[in-house]
């Protein structure tokens, strides 16, 4: 069973997910952002240290608490390292109050019929059972909608919910994230899709069984509004997508009862060139910021 004082502190309250998960592939794009090029390592080993120390800077600043930062999703190195001498997780929970979950996705297939589904996951079990030893409480797996394809959004969907219940029998709680690209040009007609094919997987989960979505802010305002209110549902949270984060704050504070899981929108503005002062004031703002989006609605 979830750890309960974690379940409700999803439910209820009131903050974001910060998601510290880049992968491999989207690692280098975030230590350039960071202001890490790339000549300032010789090697995959340098280059996971270097994404760590950038997350665990994050971790510790003293405005990453639980009072507005209520979740953070690991990367699976970041979850088997330390910050400040205690796993992540432990790290993360003890504290600073904040829940952690754990992206187990490996990747995406080339699209095909509108949609990148995630790749397979054979070692998968093996990971949630690490997860659960590592005090994890959920997990985030994505894949992509590309184009309103009715059979490729139903695929993506199943897929999502398929691999979410081999989670649920870990005890581990689902982030399901069907992600709908920002530029597409039939991005509202996609998200009609997903919403009917979101609400059907959902309405065919057992009673007392709870999932949490992270979407794709949509283009009508609160066009997902079902889905907060779903019985099988403990959360939705909203993903920034390529917004900026005055956009994509903008666009939250719209959606009443979903709250942000921003990436590149939470570190947008840090840089490891910045002095202690200069990074913990910018994260500070950073954080207030995404908080009062995510409570507004």
């Amino acid at each position: 069973m979830p750890n309960q004082t974690q379940a409700e502190k999803m439910r209820s309250a009131g903050g974001f997910i910060a998601a510290l998960d880049q992968s491999g592939g989207s690692t280098p794009k975030a230590l350039k952002l960071y202001g890490v090029e790339e000549s300032a390592y010789g090697s995959d080993a340098e280059m996971y240290d270097l994404i760590h120390a950038m997350r665990a800077r994050i971790a510790q600043a003293p405005a990453f608490t639980g009072e507005k930062v209520i979740g953070a999703i690991l990367f699976e190195m970041t979850m088997d390292r330390q910050i400040d001498g205690k796993p992540t997780s432990q790290f993360l929970w003890e504290e600073r109050g904040v829940v952690p979950f754990l992206k187990v996705d490996k990747g995406l297939e080339d699209e095909a019929d509108g949609v990148r589904l995630m790749k397979p996951m054979p070692d998968l079990d093996a990971l949630l059972t690490r997860a659960n030893a590592a005090g994890i409480f959920g997990t985030k797996m994505r894949s992509v909608i590309d184009a309103a394809s009715a059979s490729g959004i139903a695929a993506n969907v199943a897929q999502q919910f398929e691999v979410g219940k081999q989670i649920l029998s870990h005890d581990l709680i689902p982030i399901i994230e069907p992600e709908v690209t920002i530029t597409i040009a039939d991005k509202a007609e996609a998200e009609d899709i997903l919403l009917a094919e979101l609400t059907k997987a959902l309405d065919a989960l057992p009673e007392g069984t709870q999932v949490m979505l992270k979407l794709t802010l949509p283009e009508v305002a609160n066009h997902y509004k079902s889905l907060v209110d779903h019985r099988a549902v403990m959360r939705v949270v909203a993903l920034s997508g390529g917004y900026s984060r005055d956009e994509a704050n903008d666009r939250l504070s719209q959606n009443t009862g979903v709250i942000a899981s921003f990436s590149r929108a939470l570190t947008e503005g840090l840089s490891a060139d910045q002095s202690d002062a200069e990074f913990n004031a910018t994260i500070s703002d950073t954080i207030d910021s995404i908080h009062r989006a995510s409570v507004a609605g």
